[in-house]
């Protein structure tokens, strides 16, 4: 295709590779783990960024020549579903605002991301992000990710139980190769029992076609 024919990510819309790989293609994008860049950049960081036995354990032996390299989020993104590496997103104020909505929040969880930390959230972003199954976390009040000291580059441990239930306070755990772990709380912006529910079934999807199965409305 000649890039005079390419038009819009919007006119695509029906085309899961293309939108899944505008998500966070935004020449506004500033990715804070591809310093000097912008748009759709990270720095990919390996199958196990740091000695850690949940992903350690998935990917024993693997040597990667790419690691510390700056490729697309979706390239980087591709490569971490492959060595089953989940994915979270630590944001500032407003998180989603002015997204191209619904494709906004598939684009997310097709990129294998399941949580997202912000300190606030544009409303039907927050809304759509439960429906496709990733956990929308806002930090506490007064807190963010330059307050408490958090990368990108440790392992998140996010303690969620089954019994979850809308606006709870949630502990999470972000480790380092170096230093003590930093211990927080977050809230949960699931704010109702019904997004409990589409989130424990992986989206609101798969929550309809449950039902499905079940003879349920």
């Amino acid at each position: 295709m000649k890039p005079l024919d390419f038009n819009s990510y919007g006119a695509r819309r029906g085309h899961d590779g293309v939108m899944t790989r505008g998500t966070f293609a935004n020449i506004r994008l500033r990715n804070l783990l591809a310093p000097g860049t912008e748009g759709g950049w990270t720095t990919y960081l390996g199958p196990a960024p740091l000695p850690h036995a949940k992903v350690k354990d998935a990917t024993a032996g693997v040597a990667d020549g790419d690691v510390g390299t700056v490729m697309t989020i979706y390239d980087a993104s591709v490569k971490y579903q492959a060595e089953g590496v989940p994915l979270i997103i630590l944001a500032g104020k407003d998180y989603g605002m002015g997204s191209s909505r619904d494709w906004a929040a598939k684009g997310t969880m097709l990129l294998g991301v399941k949580a997202v930390i912000a300190e606030s959230y544009e409303r039907i972003h927050r809304s759509n992000l439960v429906g496709m199954g990733v956990l929308p976390l806002q930090f506490q009040k007064g807190q963010s990710r330059s307050s408490l000291g958090l990368t990108g580059t440790g392992v998140f441990e996010i303690e969620i139980g089954e019994d979850l239930q809308p606006l709870q306070e949630v502990k999470v755990r972000a480790i380092y190769r170096e230093g003590d772990p930093i211990e927080f709380t977050a809230l949960c912006r699931i704010d109702t029992p019904v997004e409990i529910e589409y989130f424990r079934n992986g989206g609101i999807l798969h929550t309809v076609l449950r039902r499905m199965l079940k003879g349920g409305k």
